[in-house]
């Protein structure tokens, strides 16, 4: 099989305290096993191990950096990172990283641009909005320095490399809209919005039950503000679903059939699976098998069976998704919101329904465009 991301743990502890996180707050303590930087020896055997990687594979791969917060190696050690992956990898290698901003300098930002790395910064909205879960290590507010963050990156004469987009999670309970505007006033690129993470054992913040579309009600509304706008950025995930739903292809994960492959590099260099399903239960990111870059080699992991049955989670088993007409565009969401205590993975995504009631709304506008639809929503 072909891997589309590498994500790479350079940092395994965090400067602030988000409380929906899954990595620190949802029952996984993994990480604390975990050395707190990656170092210069398992720098090394990541790289070498990349280079066989894409050696190896028909189609390139991303390369993106994560934590924990990556920038919190330092400014020495990440351009070392850096040019120990640029020597080896190819020109058109895309690494970026996913980082909170409150440690970005001029100096960070200087090192991003002479390596070519895209940033994305997460950030949920307005100040009252973000500063509601987005907290420091002792509750006060992140968002200001965020926000100059964002703009090094805005001001910088490579801000078409440098700033990639945001990342946000959504809060039920703000206004879609106002979340909109606020992140085009920020000349955000692209705005990637993330379903809360949870499973029908843990809902999820704000859904009252399995029934019930609360997220799929602020998606919709979402969608309204999107497809009225002459000169929006992208979101990517309002963006697959309009493609799927017309008969095309996805890119993100848990839409559509896409076959999108992604592993893990943790600071100490050892292999593990999409850290998001750390919120499942204490540990089920990790495999049997103790991998490593520094002895084992991708390739040869990535075709395991181990792995194929990994990989395989990404497609739904629940009878009620293969017998929904909605799967080819739904794809069964996200493993992690599949999870049940007793029945496992083997069931719809606790979303199921809001992605019923945005999907609905998608096909309607479309209908009402004219547009032909996916034969199989007809």
């Amino acid at each position: 099989m072909n891997i589309d991301t590498i994500l790479v743990k350079v940092a395994s502890r965090c400067n602030i305290n988000c409380t929906y996180c899954y990595v620190y707050n949802m029952g996984d303590d993994g990480w604390q096993d975990m050395p707190a930087l990656m170092s210069s020896s398992t720098i090394q055997a990541l790289s070498s191990s990349l280079t066989e990687l894409a050696s190896a594979q028909s189609r390139p791969f991303a390369t993106v950096l994560h934590g924990g917060e990556p920038l919190m190696l330092g400014a020495r050690r990440l351009e070392y990172l850096l040019g120990a992956l640029r020597a080896v990898l190819p020109e058109t290698h895309v690494i970026c990283m996913q980082t909170n901003g409150m440690l970005l300098t001029p100096e960070v930002v200087e090192i991003c641009a002479k390596f070519r790395v895209g940033v994305s910064i997460s950030l949920d909205g307005p100040k009252a909005v973000n500063d509601r879960f987005r907290l420091g290590k002792h509750g006060e507010s992140t968002h200001d320095r965020v926000v100059a963050g964002i703009k090094l990156l805005r001001d910088h004469p490579m801000s078409g490399v440098l700033y990639a987009g945001l990342l946000s999670v959504i809060d039920p309970f703000s206004d879609p809209a106002e979340v909109y505007e606020y992140f085009k006033g920020l000349s955000a690129p692209s705005v990637d919005f993330l379903y809360r993470d949870g499973n029908h054992s843990n809902l999820p913040f704000g859904k009252n039950a399995f029934e019930s579309v609360e997220y799929g009600r602020w998606l919709s509304r979402l969608l309204d503000v999107y497809l009225a706008d002459p000169l929006p950025p992208r979101i990517r995930f309002l963006d697959d679903i309009i493609k799927l739903c017309l008969g095309g292809r996805g890119i993100k994960e848990g839409l559509g059939d896409a076959d999108y492959g992604i592993a893990i590099i943790e600071t100490d260099g050892s292999v593990s699976k999409n850290d998001t399903l750390k919120s499942s239960f204490n540990g089920a990111d990790r495999f049997v098998e103790n991998w490593s870059v520094h002895h084992d080699r991708l390739s040869e992991i990535f075709a395991s069976t181990e792995f194929a049955q990994y990989h395989a989670l990404q497609r739904p088993t629940s009878k009620d998704c293969k017998n929904c007409k909605l799967e080819g565009v739904c794809g069964g969401g996200m493993p992690l919101h599949r999870w049940k205590v007793g029945s496992e993975f083997d069931n719809p995504s606790v979303y199921c329904n809001d992605q019923k009631e945005l999907i609905s709304n998608v096909i309607d506008r479309l209908k009402r465009e004219g547009l032909q639809l996916d034969p199989r929503l007809r």
